[in-house]
């Protein structure tokens, strides 16, 4: 195709024979060249899976039109409260920094189904933990539209899945202010889990990448700046004050 490299027309043949989600493959092509790559997403299988997967179907009819927006989207769980999804871009930024191999297992917190089938071609084995069973069913609904392979569990966020450890890569799709010893003791040895946290000094968030090497600590790089709603499980206790 005239002014195309051979990678961006190849990623345009991809989305126009995709059948499911046939009706927004052009905005999802559109997402990736205006939103990913201009926010340095360049991995390859990220932005074949972003072409694969129709982010439609893990979201009610009414949030369907906002699917592509480059902006966070508050679901509603099954007792009313307020989930925030991280947009498009800064959950495949997320997963370029978490360096997804294929042999890989790795469990995702909080993606409510999307984030989970991107990961389903990516690695070996994803699990994907929601804390309320009503998000965790429309997961499980859009999963099996789409035709991805993930476990959905329900149970707290926090405290992971300690029965299907240990993971290769921890994702925490939103921001933490306490709370992640858990997950921690869940990573394989040279494992690696990333959050959006809020950094020390200037208060801001940030997506930070933590490492593990041969089951120790080994050190925490920020990878870039990003907003995002505190998860279930993962907000501060309270200090007490006189």
């Amino acid at each position: 195709m005239p002014g195309m490299t051979m990678t961006q027309a190849a990623l345009t043949e991809k989305s126009d024979r995709q059948a499911p989600g046939a009706s927004t493959a052009a905005v999802r092509r559109t997402m990736v060249e205006r939103q990913l790559r201009p926010f340095d997403v360049t991995d390859l299988p990220i932005l074949e899976r972003v072409l694969d997967v129709p982010r439609e179907a893990f979201l009610p009819a009414d949030l369907a039109p906002l699917a592509y927006s480059d902006m966070a989207i508050v679901l509603k769980d099954g007792a009313g409260k307020a989930r925030g999804l991280l947009p498009p871009l800064v959950l495949a930024r997320l997963l370029q920094g978490a360096d997804i191999r294929p042999g890989d297992r790795v469990l995702e917190i909080g993606g409510a189904g999307y984030a989970a089938a991107l990961l389903s071609g990516l690695c070996a084995e994803t699990v994907s933990l929601e804390c309320d069973a009503a998000l965790a069913k429309s997961a499980e609904e859009g999963l099996a539209a789409v035709g991805a392979s993930a476990k959905v569990v329900v149970g707290p966020l926090e405290k992971g899945v300690p029965d299907a450890a240990p993971f290769d890569a921890i994702l925490v799709l939103g921001a933490v202010e306490d709370g992640l010893d858990a997950l921690f003791g869940q990573l394989a040895p040279n494992g690696r889990l990333l959050a959006v946290t809020a950094a020390p000094v200037t208060g801001s968030s940030q997506v930070v990448r933590y490492e593990r090497h041969a089951g120790l600590a080994a050190g925490e790089r920020a990878l870039f700046d990003a907003a995002a709603r505190v998860l279930p499980g993962f907000a501060r206790e309270p200090a007490f004050a006189l």
